[in-house]
């Protein structure tokens, strides 16, 4: 009987243990799955003119940064971040100007994470290690229409849920150098099919990215173990399908998938 009654007191200090740590962790995980759609009644079109100059003169070809530039002109980018902080995507605005939007925004105010806190080795050593709660991703550093977002909140609560479209991880930077390039030009709303397009033929057909032989067990992205499920709708039935959309060598429809280890090290020129 005493060892029966060890034995359940043990499995509630377990259970105990298990609620805090949800309780810690889940809040921050739970918030993530509720949809945002901040939109302005008087919101205006931005052509991102501001930022797509910044990107061509700082950014290379292959998505390489030129941080320490971009930090000496950061009155530019902090002028333009606040253009998109009081200019909402209007309610009525088309879906592909608020998707161009949304990924300016993430991307941008990305980079002003990195030179807030420039130098530094990698974007992870800017929060902590507890995913959906304390990372970088986590921090509510971004003023957008009188409220704070979070990098996590644009993308997971906002583009991931309003865009059903898997090609917007093919163009979300997270300044790393296994994420996909930093486009040296801004998205706007009347390319922005053809840009995501672009970006998903650079990606793919990358061999630092991807490599897609042999055709039955290429080594991809962890991108995609990431998010497999997107990758699995919206036009695609599965990973190898979404591959094979732009590989230009294709994969096996039913090829043995592994994964490159994500290399975080800032995408710095």
């Amino acid at each position: 009987m005493k060892r029966i009654s060890r034995l359940f007191s043990r499995l509630a200090l377990f259970s105990a243990l298990a609620a805090g740590t949800l309780a810690y962790s889940g809040c921050g995980y739970v918030n993530y799955l509720i949809p945002l759609n901040p939109t302005s009644s008087k919101g205006r079109t931005l052509d991102h003119a501001a930022w797509d100059g910044l990107l061509k003169k700082y950014v290379d070809d292959q998505g390489m940064v030129n941080y320490k530039g971009v930090r000496q002109d950061s009155a530019a980018l902090n002028s333009y971040l606040k253009t998109l902080s009081d200019n909402l995507p209007a309610k009525q605005a088309s879906a592909d100007e608020k998707l161009a939007f949304w990924l300016n925004a993430y991307n941008a105010f990305t980079v002003q994470r990195i030179i807030r806190s420039y130098p530094v080795k990698s974007i992870k050593e800017l929060g902590g290690d507890k995913i959906f709660v304390n990372t970088v991703w986590d921090q509510d550093f971004i003023p957008l229409g009188g409220k704070r977002y979070t990098l996590n909140d644009i993308e997971h609560r906002i583009i991931r849920k309003q865009f059903d479209d898997n090609r917007i991880h093919y163009a979300l930077v997270c300044a790393a150098m296994s994420c996909p390039r930093l486009r040296n030009e801004a998205y706007v709303g009347t390319r922005v099919q053809e840009q995501l397009a672009d970006q998903g033929r650079d990606f793919i057909n990358n061999s630092q990215k991807n490599d897609l032989s042999p055709a039955n067990k290429p080594t991809l992205s962890a991108i995609y173990s990431f998010y497999p499920k997107d990758f699995a709708k919206n036009g695609s039935t599965s990973i190898q399908d979404a591959v094979n959309r732009y590989a230009k060598q294709k994969i096996d429809p039913n090829a043995t998938l592994s994964y490159k280890e994500y290399d975080w090290s800032l995408n710095e020129q």
